[in-house]
């Protein structure tokens, strides 16, 4: 299974940096949207609780999910809507070098989070059991998933819903694990695809595909969907999950300064600040 799929001009699709709460380490995220343009990092919710239970600031943290935070009675869902929104602000504010409490994560429909106010950085969510994955992207959309790598696809029962007769034609030759193993790579490749699209679940499996050898992205019948602008790659991590990542770039400049401060008038930002401060 192919860890990392590059693009024709050498960049690649960022490793995924696993982030142990609010302190980090976030330099590896910096080094990556220096050098890649876009960085996705991973935690788990039991790893980030304590600092979310005991933030002093958590309702300004949580923003606008602070109602949706204080009315799920489940403890175990509670908890992890927390610790994963906290994620989300933690890595965008590392990307944007700013405050995490100074910035409001809002929601498209369809649920994909972005920040309000911020574009120049595009984010995605992803979350199965104890994981969370967060990619940032400064380039062009990116979109991550995450699914456990013990999870068993039946080729028997999906192919016609999920594959495309390219797709079919090359899990058809393969042994059985390496069938249930490839179609769930497929599965997280294609979830990530269509979230940086925006389009979710709305964008049909069998509509594109994936080579299973180049992780290139194909037409149904097999044939190229791209020229390079798309990239991208699976990982395992810690052990027990598969985070897969897809990276748009859309042509911008992979150099360019996102830090908040360096992009805003002071006065304005600190304006915003106290705005967003007062509820």
């Amino acid at each position: 299974m192919p860890e990392q799929h590059r693009v024709p001009d050498g960049r690649a699709v960022p490793s995924p940096v696993h982030v142990t709460g609010p302190g980090g380490p976030w330099d590896a995220l910096h080094e990556d949207l220096d050098g890649l343009g876009s960085a996705v990092v991973y935690a788990t919710w039991g790893e980030w609780l304590t600092a979310a239970l005991a933030a002093p600031e958590l309702r300004r943290l949580l923003g606008r999910d602070w109602p949706r935070y204080r009315r799920t009675e489940d403890a175990a869902v509670r908890y992890r809507f927390v610790t994963s929104r906290m994620v989300v602000k933690y890595t965008a504010a590392a990307a944007l070098r700013t405050d995490p409490a100074a910035l409001d994560l809002a929601y498209k429909i369809g649920g994909r989070p972005y920040i309000r106010g911020f574009d120049q950085i595009d984010v995605s969510l992803s979350h199965t059991d104890d994981l969370i994955a967060v990619g940032v992207s400064r380039t062009g959309r990116i979109g991550v998933d995450v699914e456990p790598a013990g999870r068993r696809m039946s080729f028997e029962l999906l192919h016609d819903h999920m594959c495309t007769p390219a797709e079919q034609a090359e899990l058809a030759g393969l042994s059985e694990e390496r069938k249930a193993a490839e179609l769930l790579r497929l599965w997280t490749l294609k979830e990530a695809y269509t979230k940086a699209l925006g389009q979710g679940l709305r964008l049909g499996f069998t509509e594109f595909g994936f080579n299973l050898e180049s992780g290139d992205l194909t037409a149904p019948d097999g044939s190229p969907a791209a020229r390079g602008e798309w990239a991208f790659g699976t990982h395992r991590v810690l052990d027990r999950y598969l985070l897969s990542v897809a990276r748009h770039d859309a042509g911008l400049d992979p150099d360019r300064d996102t830090a908040v401060r360096t992009m805003l008038d002071d006065g304005f930002l600190g304006a915003v600040e106290e705005m967003l401060a007062a509820g």
